[in-house]
């Protein structure tokens, strides 16, 4: 249960880092979304959900590693 629930965790941040690549994709093509009144700002959107979930799991990931000494020493506490 305890995997399923860290899944869980890690893929909501997941997918919207993959939404915010969709909207700078859709940027590039000139895709606009129905939502965003201008381009500029759908890839500024799109850029904040992806560095957002990015950095979500990649602290997941260390602090995961960090709790089994999986990391260099200068990175344990």
């Amino acid at each position: 249960m305890q995997r399923l629930i860290a899944l869980i965790i890690i893929l909501i941040p997941g997918c919207i880092a993959v939404y915010g690549i969709k909207l700078m994709r859709d940027m590039v093509f000139s895709i606009s979304h129905p939502l965003i009144p201008a381009l500029w700002l759908q890839f500024l959107i799109g850029l904040l959900f992806f560095l957002i979930g990015l950095w979500f799991v990649a602290g997941f990931i260390f602090y995961r590693d960090r709790k089994r000494s999986k990391v260099q020493k200068k990175f344990q506490k």
